[in-house]
């Protein structure tokens, strides 16, 4: 996997086509130069480079003290992190996969998220937490989960999810150059998508949401991987005739309700799409919000395509599980088409 552009591109020649993954690596390794203070640690982020290879080559690039391999002890991974940040690091740490973040959330919750406010902002942690999430790929349950409502939950994060290549190169510069702790979400099933894209880029900041497709009909909502399901509805419902706009969150917490809510109000009506299970979850709080925030000009309920409330499915089934084009787009047909 290429990670770094060695060579500046011309202006009038064809931007090279650049995986999510490799933006990714590449925001890590210019943070690294940018910054001695950056470290990257984690579960085989070393000379293997990431179970996906987001930091291949970074340990041959910067030393071994720099980025290097941890025990396989998440919670022990974390309460390092807490430490180098209380003493002058930016330490960036990689969990393997979404669940096996999970024996951390406590060091995640008693100490990320409280030391700025325990310490009545004495201490700040400036670290990022990057976590491989959601399906799509066909793995097992522990491989697969999306567990953002935590961490959207819990006072004293930040969280963030991009859906792009070029959002995931410049959220990461960004969140690595944060102050405070950022919950770095990676979907997974994005990884390996390609964009046109020259490196290094800089995109709207943390707490900005963006339309990616204009409508005037409803107004799609979506973050991280359910993003490009949203715009291939999108795309599915104007070969039908109708026009869907399409917003993709980018940043959990801080939320962009201005963003959002001026989308619903331009075309009356809303969908929530996320691959979590939809009972208190993110999904959730958005509708509630667009409902709070936009109800005058609503012209049918919010609604939502989630996950199901149940554990994740075995891969052969995780498609009927997952949000999906015909599923987004029946929950359109469902909503009231009069006017208000």
């Amino acid at each position: 996997m290429t990670a770094v552009v060695d060579a500046p591109q011309q202006l009038d020649a064809p931007l090279a086509r650049t995986t999510m993954a490799q933006a990714l690596n590449r925001a890590l390794a210019d943070a690294m130069t940018a910054d001695p203070s950056v470290v990257v640690l984690g579960e085989d982020v070393g000379p293997l480079g990431g179970v996906f290879r987001i930091t291949d080559r970074l340990q041959r690039e910067f030393g071994e003290e720099r980025c290097f391999d941890t025990p396989l002890a998440e919670a022990g991974i974390i309460g390092m992190a807490v430490g180098m940040a209380m003493n002058g690091f930016r330490p960036v740490a990689e969990m393997q996969f979404d669940a096996f973040a999970l024996p951390a959330f406590e060091q995640v919750v008693g100490h990320v998220a409280k030391m700025r406010n325990r310490t009545r902002g004495v201490l700040n942690l400036p670290m990022v937490i990057r976590i491989p999430y959601a399906g799509g790929i066909g793995g097992v349950e522990h491989h697969s989960d999306s567990s953002e409502s935590y961490y959207a939950h819990t006072a004293g994060l930040t969280v963030v999810a991009p859906s792009t290549a070029a959002d995931a190169y410049s959220l990461l510069r960004e969140a690595i150059e944060y102050p405070d702790p950022v919950v770095f979400l990676e979907p997974k099933r994005l990884y390996w998508a390609k964009e046109p894209l020259s490196l290094p880029v800089r995109t709207e900041p943390i707490g900005r949401a963006v339309v990616r497709r204009a409508g005037t009909d409803a107004t799609l909502v979506a973050y991280g991987p359910s993003v490009p399901v949203a715009l291939a509805a999108a795309e599915a419902a104007a070969a039908e005739g109708r026009s869907l706009e399409v917003v993709d969150v980018r940043s959990l917490v801080p939320f962009d309700e201005e963003t959002v809510a001026a989308s619903v109000r331009r075309t009356g009506r809303a969908v929530v799409i996320a691959e979590a299970s939809g009972f208190a979850s993110v999904a959730s709080e958005i509708s509630a919000r667009i409902a709070e925030r936009c109800f005058h000009s609503l012209h049918a309920p919010v609604r939502r395509v989630t996950g199901f409330d149940i554990p994740y499915p075995p891969p052969k089934l995780e498609r009927h599980h997952l949000p999906g084009v015909d599923r987004i787009l029946d929950t359109v047909d469902e909503l009231q088409w009069e006017s208000a």
